[in-house]
């Protein structure tokens, strides 16, 4: 791929132009990573503190309950915001749908190992788990082959 940077007075405003021979999943997680740009951060609440959370700490963000709450290590921090919403937000830092339920950073991911039913049990660096249902394990596995941010270099 190549770049090309144009920096010039004349311009008004900033403006990208994609030239390719066809769509790729190179350019879509190029255009997710432009898209969420903003989504710095996410606040989470712990008893009843809220509390600044960082995506890439985070192992999985699950709903319960009608809540939402973010994973990190051994602690839970609830979200006020619907798990479509934190789902849209965490794209371009490498999250993907596990199941209806639970959204996972595949950066995180330690191991796994396929169960009996189809599912996938996922083993994260800090030791929690999660399963993954089987509609969403051919996606992860290629997500896990063509990488995250960590699995690029």
């Amino acid at each position: 791929m190549k770049i090309q940077i144009d920096l010039s007075s004349e311009h008004k405003e900033t403006f990208i132009t994609i030239h390719a021979s066809q769509w790729s999943n190179e350019l879509d997680a190029l255009m997710k990573k432009l898209k969420n740009s903003s989504a710095k951060r996410l606040i989470g609440v712990a008893e009843e503190q809220s509390i600044v959370l960082s995506p890439a700490d985070i192992d999985f963000v699950y709903s319960h309950q009608r809540k939402v709450y973010a994973q990190i290590a051994h602690e839970q921090f609830e979200l006020k915001m619907k798990l479509f919403e934190v789902e849209s937000l965490l794209e371009g830092y490498d999250f993907t749908r596990f199941s209806k339920s639970v959204v996972g950073n595949i950066n995180q991911i330690a191991r796994f190992e396929l169960s009996f039913n189809g599912n996938l049990c996922v083993y994260f660096k800090s030791g929690n788990k999660e399963y993954v249902s089987r509609g969403y394990v051919s996606k992860l596995k290629q997500l896990l082959q063509t990488g995250g941010t960590e699995y690029d270099r």
